[in-house]
């Protein structure tokens, strides 16, 4: 018996109207359809008439129902893999069904449609002939300013998620990083009823969320400009100058933290630099 298809299908991100005509038809057709959340997949498909058995499917069931899913697939049922919202596995789960079906023989096939990301990169006005996308930031502080700093001198577009009541500090975190006269669009609630767009700078930004004239409620896709290329290599250039020089009097560790107070830099990034510089392998 031949096995089943698993189609990744994409949902509306807000407007129940995105939903694609060849979406509603694969969700009509298969035998089961994975949610992320039955409460947010019920209602979309409730509107359609759709009464396709649903089984829920999460990054805390994932272990057990990902071989269900197989053995269902590989006795020839065509199931359709579906998130909350968007498009599956852009910031949600589905990636151990995907790559286990592969692996497995099974056809996987997207049913492409509305995602987030694309939605505010269509809008933000920034480049986007090179751009990366990071999700949703860590959501403790020091873990955050990190993962921005290592994106400082990123030369293509940034493009972020984050919760209404992490927005003002994901802000703050990257004016320090990338500097307040950095390009940024942020994005509110996209195609729902309270959708918003707002453009300027990440100080622009940041004021606004603090004044409360850019509400923190809702969903938030935030966008940032790369860095100019010249003046990431420029920065690259003067950290290994700086770390150079301190190494011919300081250990690893020590240049570091001075070079960090210097240039405002991490720390751990920093550190993993100077030991590249003095011949040592960072380790992992």
């Amino acid at each position: 018996m031949a096995a089943g298809t698993l189609f990744v299908v994409a949902t509306p991100i807000g407007n129940l109207g995105d939903l694609t005509a060849r979406a509603e038809s694969v969700l009509r057709a298969v035998s089961l359809i994975a949610v992320e959340d039955s409460r947010r997949t019920a209602p979309l498909l409730s509107s359609l008439g759709v009464r396709t058995p649903l089984l829920p499917y999460h990054e805390h069931n994932a272990e057990a129902r990902t071989p269900q899913l197989l053995e269902r697939l590989l006795a020839g049922e065509d199931v359709a893999l579906v998130s909350d919202a968007g498009t599956p596995l852009i910031a949600d789960p589905g990636y151990r069904l995907v790559r286990e079906a592969r692996e497995a023989g099974v056809l996987v096939t997207p049913v492409p449609g509305p995602s987030a990301v694309m939605a505010a990169l269509s809008v933000a006005g920034l480049a986007t002939d090179v751009f990366t996308f990071h999700g949703f930031l860590p959501p403790k502080a020091m873990a955050r300013r990190r993962a921005l700093e290592a994106l400082a001198t990123a030369e293509g577009t940034l493009v972020f998620f984050e919760a209404p009541h992490r927005i003002e500090a994901a802000l703050e975190d990257a004016v320090s990083a990338f500097g307040s006269s950095r390009e940024a669009y942020l994005g509110r609630e996209l195609t729902k009823r309270f959708e918003s767009h707002y453009r300027g700078t990440l100080g622009t930004l940041l004021d606004a969320v603090r004044t409360e004239a850019l509400p923190a409620r809702g969903e938030f896709v935030w966008v940032v400009a790369g860095a100019p290329a010249a003046a990431g290599a420029d920065l690259a250039l003067g950290e290994d100058q700086v770390l150079r020089e301190l190494l011919k009097e300081l250990p690893p560790a020590r240049a570091a933290r001075v070079a960090a107070a210097l240039l405002g830099k991490g720390k751990r990034q920093l550190y993993e630099r100077a030991l590249v510089l003095g011949g040592e392998t960072p380790s992992p």
